[in-house]
């Protein structure tokens, strides 16, 4: 599974799909400028077992409040596309029907339709009082603990390649195990 992962065929594919929308950032121009040499190099080093990810560019944005974005260069954002790839089949299936961030024929769109219509229905069609909570998980990304992240994605990962590529990438971003002294270095696998 992992050789058709890191092939040439599914690297430049992946890149296709994503690039879109994203043509006009000079990373990403960059980044194609060079695109075989780029790609033949990350395959080399994702074969060779050499690849290591970079850093992260941190900066603030408000949109519209304040956020923390952590950004991995387009080297790195392509090999978590081939993951995502790989784990959304995995484990999109396990979602409840109410999911809709980051799912095929989902989206925001959906789930304002399905809310409305839910709540039509369970209103009696806005004759009684109902109510339907938003919320948001401060720092959620942050927050995840790496370690019980690993072990949900081992259990479904029978690939020992491919998932020492997933752990390079979630080893790869600060969050809460390290900051409490608890990293995942003791992991076991």
């Amino acid at each position: 599974m992992y050789d058709d992962l890191i092939s040439l065929s599914n690297l430049f594919s992946s890149w296709k799909e994503f690039r879109k929308g994203k043509q006009r950032k000079p990373d990403v121009q960059l980044f194609e400028r060079f695109l075989e040499d780029n790609i033949f190099a990350l395959h080399e080093e994702l074969r060779s077992g050499t690849y290591e990810h970079g850093r992260y560019e941190t900066f603030n944005i408000f949109d519209p409040k304040p956020r923390i974005i952590s950004k991995a260069n387009v080297r790195d954002r392509l090999v978590h596309h081939v993951i995502f790839k790989e784990l959304y089949s995995r484990f999109d299936p396990l979602f409840v029907s109410h999911s809709y961030a980051s799912r095929n024929e989902k989206g925001t769109h959906m789930a304002v339709k399905n809310l409305s219509d839910s709540l039509r229905k369970i209103s009696h069609n806005n004759t009684c009082p109902v109510y339907a909570l938003k919320c948001d998980v401060r720092k959620f990304f942050r927050s995840i603990s790496h370690k019980k992240l690993l072990q949900l994605i081992e259990a479904r990962t029978k690939d020992k390649k491919f998932f020492r590529i997933v752990e390079e990438v979630v080893r790869s971003f600060p969050n809460r195990d390290k900051a409490l002294g608890g990293g995942i270095t003791g992991y076991v696998h």
